[in-house]
């Protein structure tokens, strides 16, 4: 039995690897809505693998919502906030690189949507079990070394988490746990101007007293303030990222 659980690991496919390359570079905007792309035989060449690798690799693109397969027509990026399904969701969740402007910000804007509930309902219920877990972040706050943006945004990460739990909700829970690996991607870029951990710092403060005072309105209106002030300064990081990579492009060339 053991045997059969404990099979051997594989490494990715080349399919696999295809998928994820395309989906980067969709979800990136690297390659636009309605762009055509280069037909099966050519992929297949450009990346040096087999004409059914790139057949099966399109297939799931397009099981994703990501690209339309049309005979004679080639495939086509479709506009996926209207084509996307359920896999799509899934590897959003999961993504490291830098997404489309317009994702981003939808994301943000959900972010802004459940969080907002999240702190309110953890207002209304804490126990001072989950209070005293709130207070032991801001203590790890105040000695955290603010050069580490890994460890920064890993903290920040787990009060928003606890904030989750306090709300008594489940399922903001699930959704807050969904978005760790995108949450920590954006937030080690935010954090990479350690200038930003005082006033994100300061807002776990507030939002603390707050929740412990059951001041739901004032936990709602710091945790606007806080969300609003992260997506300014993440955009502002994402265009200088984006501007530093296209000179060292310019460099290389």
């Amino acid at each position: 039995m053991r045997e059969k659980l404990l099979g051997p690991i594989k490494t990715e496919s080349l399919k696999q690897v295809f998928v994820a390359k395309f989906e980067n570079l969709i979800l990136s905007g690297k390659i636009s809505i309605g762009e055509t792309l280069p037909s099966e035989r050519e992929l297949a060449a450009q990346l040096k693998v087999s004409r059914p690798v790139v057949h099966e690799g399109l297939i799931e693109l397009s099981l994703r919502g990501l690209v339309s397969i049309r005979p004679r027509s080639g495939t086509v990026v479709n506009d996926f906030r209207k084509e996307a399904s359920i896999p799509l969701l899934l590897s959003l969740l999961n993504y490291h690189g830098t997404l489309d402007p317009k994702i981003q910000q939808d994301i943000l804007e959900m972010r802004m949507l459940f969080e907002n509930e999240m702190v309110r309902l953890a207002a209304q219920n804490r126990t001072e079990e989950q209070l005293n877990q709130l207070e032991e972040i801001i203590r790890q706050e105040e000695i955290i070394n603010r050069d580490n943006e890994q460890e920064v945004a890993g903290l920040d990460y787990k009060f928003h988490q606890i904030i989750a739990l306090t709300s008594g909700n489940f399922i903001y829970s699930l959704l807050i746990n969904s978005f760790r690996e995108i949450y920590l991607h954006l937030s080690t870029l935010f954090f990479s101007d350690p200038e930003v951990c005082t006033v994100v710092f300061d807002a776990h403060k507030e939002i603390t007293e707050a929740v412990r005072e059951q001041d739901e309105k004032k936990a709602i209106r710091i945790m606007t303030r806080l969300l609003n002030h992260g997506a300014e300064h993440l955009e502002i990081m994402i265009n200088k990222n984006r501007t530093k990579s296209k000179s060292q492009i310019t460099v290389i060339k």
